[in-house]
């Protein structure tokens, strides 16, 4: 069993914030890293210590191993929490700190590793017994591609087996097009990932995207923490997410929790993690494990009344989970909107200083941020400011309360995606809660979201 008394949180911004705060009510020091552009931001104000680690581009600080250990062992810290993004999810990262006597706070290396790869993490799921769509393993060349996607029938989707964020998915409606398509997202993965490796899958239409929530102990008990909805997105990135998942049997979301509990057991997991399938009607399929915090494990928290950052930090110090068998039950419901900077219309992004800023409250919103008024948003690092989450008894009322939260949302000197949210919590579908992941493109309307933008300008 794994103790510790300092944690060196290496990452930044809100989710560096989330973990500090966890850290603390739990009696646990903590240790801030920050790049020179990050000096002063308020991660590093609110831990015990905080140590440079380079300059302003990722690669040279944030992404930068080496230092990062270095700061750890510096500092006297005995334990690395990665956050998400950065180097979450890679397994290198994780052997370098266990090599260092520090205890990484997520699952063993091998884990990361075997999820990490799609064409792996669909082999073990497979053999799990989870359902996973028609596809196949590592393509040799385009020839085996056309032959698959002939079997397969089409649409057919070209995914990287190294992938993430959408970068190297390609779909593909008509056979002569198989072949290039590779080629050029065999390029694109390598040039994202470092790893040119492509495998193929049938292409649902119109799916819903569904994650399950799971905790897991070194005891082997695993628990679903029910499912969140992740459909609203643009270029595979999500923009809103919801718990639970709005028109849902009980048979389903039972179905698909016993799916991502024998997911997790497949592999022995132990740690925080997240199941995603795709939604077909009712037919659902294994997508990816992601073996970290999400960014949208507030709702989450918000429905179960569980802090899943200290059930993160329990897990590393090797404590079971067995009062998550009575310590929660489901309430109501909770939607998150990611307010990023960018053009609501356009979606570029829109790095600046904050002239003015007031952020949302009252009962049940909650707003999980590391931006204040004079912040400078650099153009080096991921646009989203923050999380703006909504809890209400149901989802109407939910609904109601998040536009409500929107209308008092005021950040003035950069452009933000506040009116595109606005826009989306009028639009049908969304308020009937019959969407999928491809709302946006098929209803986007830039007059409307303009519309939006005027109105509250």
């Amino acid at each position: 069993m794994s103790q510790f008394r300092k944690v060196l949180v290496a990452n930044r911004g809100e989710i560096a914030l989330r973990v500090i705060r966890a850290c603390r009510e739990l009696g646990l020091e903590t240790v801030a890293i920050h790049s020179t552009v990050d000096a002063n931001a308020l991660h590093t104000r609110f831990a015990d210590e905080a140590v440079c680690i380079g300059p302003g581009p990722a690669p040279k600080s944030y992404l930068n191993i080496p230092n990062i250990i270095a700061a750890a062992e510096i500092s006297g810290a005995d334990a690395v929490h990665p956050g998400y993004g950065f180097l979450s999810e890679r397994a290198e990262f994780a052997d370098a700190v266990q090599k260092c006597g520090l205890t990484f706070i997520g699952p063993d290396p091998e884990h990361m590793r075997m999820m990490g790869d799609k064409v792996r993490a669909r082999e073990t799921m497979i053999a799990a017994g989870v359902p996973v769509l028609p596809g196949t393993g590592v393509l040799e060349d385009g020839e085996h591609a056309v032959a698959a996607a002939k079997e397969i029938g089409l649409p057919v989707i070209l995914k990287a087996s190294a992938g993430g964020g959408g970068r190297g998915m390609k779909i593909v409606w008509e056979l002569d097009d198989v072949a290039p398509t590779l080629a050029t997202a065999q390029a694109e993965a390598e040039a994202a990932f470092g790893c040119g490796d492509m495998y193929l899958e049938r292409f649902v239409q119109s799916p819903r995207h569904i994650e399950i929530q799971i905790v897991a102990d070194e005891q082997g008990k695993v628990v679903d923490l029910l499912e969140r909805e992740c459909s609203v997105q643009r270029r595979h990135q999500k923009v809103i997410e919801e718990a639970p998942a709005s028109n849902f049997s009980p048979a389903l979301r039972k179905a698909m929790g016993d799916a991502a509990i024998a997911a997790a057991r497949a592999i022995s997991y132990r740690s925080l993690g997240t199941v995603e399938f795709l939604l077909d009607g009712d037919h659902f399929y294994f997508m990816e494990m992601n073996t970290r915090v999400q960014v949208e494990h507030c709702v989450t928290e918000m429905i179960t009344g569980v802090d899943l950052v200290q059930e993160q930090l329990r897990l590393a110090q090797g404590e079971p989970l067995g009062h998550l068998d009575k310590d929660w039950k489901p309430r109501g419901h909770s939607i998150e909107c990611r307010i990023n900077a960018e053009d609501p219309v356009n979606f570029a992004p829109h790095p600046g200083t904050i002239t003015a800023l007031h952020l949302p409250g009252g009962n049940g919103v909650r707003v999980d941020t590391h931006v204040y008024q004079g912040y400078t948003v650099s153009p080096y690092y991921d646009s989203m400011l923050g999380k703006l989450i909504v809890h209400a008894p149901d989802r109407a009322k939910a609904i109601a309360r998040m536009r409500r939260a929107l209308g008092e949302c005021v950040v003035e000197g950069i452009s933000t995606n506040i009116a595109l949210h606005r826009w989306i919590l009028k639009q049908q579908p969304f308020v009937d809660g019959r969407y999928d992941t491809h709302f946006l493109e098929r209803n986007l309307d830039p007059a409307g979201i303009q519309a939006e933008l005027d109105t509250h300008a």
